[in-house]
């Protein structure tokens, strides 16, 4: 499933390729190794998340996906997604593909550094989500909570915000609606 993207490399402001691949241990270990102390260090949500159970969870059942980025052989960004148990709260009674995990490598955040080693991780991942949820034939339809402090950037991804959710610690729950692929 290798997929090509394409970032922007902020230290020379130039365009780089990347790839999507499918999430492995080396993704999770690079995690755990490289990631959760800086998460740590600078009290990011996501620090204790737990990816050795979503791998696990990725290889036992067949409705979660799970993708990484990988750029000069690092990890750059982790995606976990389910594809046949949640429901479109903008269009009642269809199917959509849900994000139970996005995220970037530490470097690439702003709050942890300005400017980012590479910009474009978080949007190539939930276009790649869209891509999926047409394969699916779920018409594109993405949903998400999103982690405190995140919801600006989905929001100026054109998801639509549908407020926060009581049960899920009040997050913020956001979906695409209906999207036609451009031919």
């Amino acid at each position: 499933m290798p997929k090509k993207i394409y970032l922007n490399r902020s230290i020379d402001n130039s365009t780089v390729e990347a790839t999507i691949v499918n999430l492995a241990t080396k993704h999770v270990e690079d995690f755990e190794n490289q990631w959760a102390e800086l998460l740590r260090q600078y009290k990011q949500q996501d620090k204790f998340w737990d990816l050795m159970v979503k791998l696990r969870m990725i290889s036992r059942f067949d409705n979660y996906e799970g993708y990484a980025v990988e750029y000069e052989n690092q990890t750059e960004g982790l995606l976990v997604i389910e594809t046949t148990m949640h429901g479109s709260q903008i269009t009642l009674g269809k199917r959509l593909v849900y994000i139970y995990y996005i995220a970037t490598a530490p470097l690439n955040r702003k709050i942890i550094q300005n400017p980012p080693k590479l910009q474009g991780i978080g949007t190539s991942l939930l276009l790649s989500t869209r891509e999926r949820s047409l394969e699916l034939g779920y018409e594109g339809r993405v949903g998400l909570h999103s982690l405190p402090g995140y919801e600006k950037f989905y929001d100026n991804r054109g998801m639509y915000d549908l407020g926060p959710d009581e049960d899920l610690d009040e997050l913020v729950y956001f979906e695409y609606g209906l999207w036609r692929q451009r031919l």
